[in-house]
């Protein structure tokens, strides 16, 4: 997955900045980035504070780790099959 410039800390005070009343375009071009990088920001973020961005992205590395032991564990399952279907 790719990396984010920015941390979420800095996501969020993007997002605080748009709704101070900043126009899109101004926090866009101050931040370097495109308008539709700023709306997925908006969908991803839009209404969390920093806490809840930090607990967000901690479920979300223990989903993909969790997700990755249920991968393992199916391949096991499927060499054992395998072997046990194999005749000696």
């Amino acid at each position: 997955m790719k990396r984010s410039w920015f941390t979420e800390e800095q996501i969020i005070g993007m997002l605080k900045e748009h709704e101070a009343g900043t126009k899109t375009a101004e926090i866009c071009r101050k931040h370097g980035i495109s308008e539709a990088t700023f709306y997925n920001y908006k969908a991803k973020y839009g209404g969390l504070e920093v806490s809840d961005a930090r607990r967000l992205k901690a479920l979300e590395e223990e989903n993909a780790k969790l997700k990755r032991l249920l991968v393992e564990q199916m391949l096991d399952n499927a060499v054992l099959k395998d072997l046990a279907s194999k005749k000696w």
